[in-house]
């Protein structure tokens, strides 16, 4: 009885240094995958793209019932899943939070950084453009999306444009209540006339119980020079 209380406790103990390093794995090995990977994706996203300007005449401000002077984003022939379509950066993270969007929400897409869902508007159209994105694995990208406030900006910049979205509120969901990707988020069918974003990740932490929901408004954006 006493070798077999040993082999047991031996077993339990290899088991749970076997599920530490797993777990560790989880949190701080695949961010570094993850950072590799942006790194790579960031360089390459901004090799040759000209610097943006503010256009003339057109307001910082805008009212919403009309948008922003809508621009057609265009991808590259070659543009594929898992390629960069812009980069994100939310100042109240801090000036070094900076994330390249890829095309995709598959897991492939995902652990390589936050990604938008196909079919969804792409940055600055009239309609929802919608990321996604990990809160505790490979670099949880949207790990403080619940510390965003009402009137925080978003901004996307793309190979066209730069534009800055307004966080307008936040709401948690069940995972299958799939409204809020709609063209106008939770009134599915109805004609959208704003561009708007939505931000989603898993809530609360460690767990896929539920999603958290972060929207915002399209209100300013600037051109490429050249």
């Amino acid at each position: 009885m006493r070798a077999i209380l040993r082999v047991s406790g031996e077993v339990s103990m290899t088991a749970g240094v076997v599920v530490l390093f797993f777990c560790a794995y989880l949190l701080w090995g695949t961010g570094s995958y993850t950072a590799r990977r942006q790194a790579e994706l960031r360089e390459g996203f901004r090799a040759g793209l000209p610097a943006l300007t503010a256009l003339p005449g057109v307001p910082p401000a805008v009212p919403p019932a009309t948008g922003v002077r809508p621009v057609q984003e265009r991808l590259p022939a070659w543009f594929r899943k898992g390629d960069a379509l812009a980069l994100l950066r939310i100042p109240r993270f801090g000036a070094d939070y900076e994330y390249a969007v890829v095309e995709g929400v598959g897991w492939d897409q995902l652990r390589t950084g936050p990604g938008h869902y196909p079919g969804t508007a792409l940055p600055g159209e009239v309609g929802n453009f919608v990321l996604s994105g990990h809160r505790t694995t490979y670099a949880a990208p949207f790990n403080r999306l619940g510390e965003l406030r009402r009137g925080d900006e978003i901004v996307v910049e793309t190979r066209q444009a730069g534009y800055t979205y307004r966080v307008t509120g936040e709401r948690v969901v069940d995972p299958g209540q799939v409204d809020v990707i709609a063209p106008v988020p939770g009134v599915p069918g109805r004609r959208p006339t704003k561009a708007v974003i939505t931000l989603s990740t898993c809530h609360p932490e460690y767990s896929a119980a539920q999603r958290l929901i972060v929207s915002g408004e399209l209100v300013r954006r600037e051109d490429r020079r050249g």
